[in-house]
């Protein structure tokens, strides 16, 4: 594929996954408390849409090792991982969770397996055509288009379920993915440097204990800051009585913040290095997250929700990168996945306690304690970046 689509296609998939985003953190928690649902239970559900995020182990490996039907090795994934979520997003909305609350997280871990499919085949063809130079740029790119998806979507979604119905809420984001589906049916898979014969041994990389050490990284950043982004619309409204079409504008703002952070934190990836930027990502981080002990007002929450946002699409475009530059291009997508699945164990883990840390300690301490475990990177950022490892790709390692 060409640069330029290549860009295109990238940013329309991360942006169709910012929609999602924009319901799961911003809108999902307000929807269920809406029925009558509790945070511990909202909790619940989000451990359970994640759960698709950490079986991304096993997508990966089948996008790596199966031409489906002759179709490629990342197109046919993306279509029907689409696909899902679209069809997914049709029935949620009939579903009252205060009655049904399995039958909703059965919809919900469907339309989110859907997301995982395509975003595993994403990933693993952007890992096959991106050169080396590029890799901060184009997680930039991808984490800002989620972000801006979430920001459009918030606002949109917000305004549609405030002022005409959840249900044509929902159904909109069925609409969106529908048409970028379409759009998906373009991608050809030609990539910018021959891809690698799939090789079993190439899992020895998984071993090292620099990629461990990312691993739980991953997993320790993912936990914090998708903690913050489930409670903070809860926090706001607890204080500020707010509606849901302000919510909407709170995640909005927050989703500008993250196309920022993920524009600022591919740049500066690339230019900074991963291990520096990897510490600017942990101190803003924590900052920001304290910030929200003093939002003086409702309209000064705009400005916690910002700053929020930048650390959230920091930390996470720098992460991305770092792991895009330590996977072996013999298990690009597996190799990738499983440093995401893990991540994604974290959030699935923050999803669930964070609703029960609230329920128990009310929401201060809680912004307190999830401040702190930034802290806990601190012995972690040297095992990744020892100097045999800092600047080279795993590749030349593992023969």
């Amino acid at each position: 594929m060409a640069k330029s689509y290549r860009f295109i296609i990238f940013s329309l998939l991360y942006f169709i996954q910012g929609s999602i985003m924009s319901f799961f953190t911003g809108f999902n928690a307000l929807y269920l408390l809406s029925f009558g649902v509790d945070m511990s239970d909202v909790g619940l559900i989000g451990l359970i849409g994640m759960t698709p995020f950490v079986l991304k182990i096993f997508l990966g490996i089948l996008s790596d090792r199966v031409n489906l039907l002759g179709g490629g090795y990342r197109k046919p994934y993306i279509l029907i991982g689409v696909a899902v979520q679209a069809i997914a997003l049709i029935f949620v909305p009939l579903v009252n969770p205060g009655l049904d609350f399995w039958l909703y997280a059965l919809l919900g871990f469907i339309m989110m397996t859907g997301m995982a499919l395509y975003d595993t085949a994403t990933d693993g063809l952007a890992l096959d055509t991106t050169p080396e130079d590029e890799q901060g740029t184009i997680q930039g790119l991808m984490v800002g288009a989620r972000a801006l998806g979430v920001t459009v979507i918030s606002l949109f979604f917000g305004f549609l379920a405030d002022y005409i119905s959840w249900r044509i809420a929902f159904w909109s984001l069925a609409v969106i993915s529908g048409v970028v589906f379409f759009c998906a049916l373009l991608i050809k898979e030609a990539a910018n440097r021959e891809r690698l014969e799939f090789k079993w041994s190439a899992f020895k990389a998984l071993g090292k204990k620099q990629v461990l050490s990312l691993a739980i990284l991953g997993a320790l950043y993912s936990f914090i800051i998708n903690s913050v982004a489930e409670i903070m619309n809860p926090f706001f409204e607890n204080k500020f009585a707010i509606s849901t079409f302000i919510a909407g504008l709170y995640s909005a703002v927050w989703g500008l913040g993250i196309v920022l952070g993920g524009i600022l934190g591919g740049k500066g990836t690339d230019k900074l290095g991963h291990r520096k930027s990897v510490w600017v990502a942990m101190i803003v981080s924590f900052v920001s997250i304290l910030l929200f002990l003093i939002v003086p007002n409702s309209n000064g929450a705009f400005i916690i929700a910002l700053v929020f946002g930048f650390a959230f699409g920091f930390y996470e475009t720098v992460y991305f990168a770092t792991s895009m530059d330590r996977t072996d291009p013999r298990i690009a997508a597996s190799m990738f996945s499983i440093l995401m699945a893990i991540a994604n164990i974290g959030t699935g883990i923050g999803l669930a306690v964070t609703g029960l840390l609230v329920d128990g300690l009310g929401y201060p301490l809680t912004f307190i304690l999830l401040a702190m475990f930034n802290l806990l990177a601190l012995p972690l950022i040297p095992l990744v970046f020892q100097r045999k490892t800092s600047e080279t790709t795993l590749t030349s390692q593992i023969d």
